[in-house]
């Protein structure tokens, strides 16, 4: 596996989990994510996959290239609030990369 695809797959569980987390948390889903959270979703694997950068990606909150529409920007940023502190319980691992990742 390349540092690409590990970067970019660790970027795409992190996204996933923090939907799922948010939709559980505030749509009450259970295991299947209400439709506006998969639309989210989708589009923000799809802004992950189109990212200019690649292997040199950093952080997306630090990216000069706003990839994502403002309104769908804000909503993600709503989805990682509330998400943020509960993804130590529910996937520590993730959680812990994803808080050392952004540092960078």
């Amino acid at each position: 596996m390349t540092y690409e695809r590990d970067r970019m797959g660790r970027e795409k569980r992190t996204i996933a989990a923090m939907v799922g987390i948010f939709c559980s948390g505030n749509h009450g889903s259970t295991g299947v994510l209400c439709g506006n959270c998969r639309e989210m979703l989708d589009y923000a694997l799809a802004r992950l996959e189109k990212c200019p950068f690649g292997a040199e990606k950093g952080p997306c909150s630090k990216c000069e290239m706003h990839c994502y529409k403002p309104a769908m920007r804000d909503k993600v940023r709503l989805v990682m609030r509330y998400a943020g502190p509960r993804m130590l319980k529910k996937h520590p691992i993730l959680a812990v990369k994803h808080l050392l990742y952004g540092r960078g």
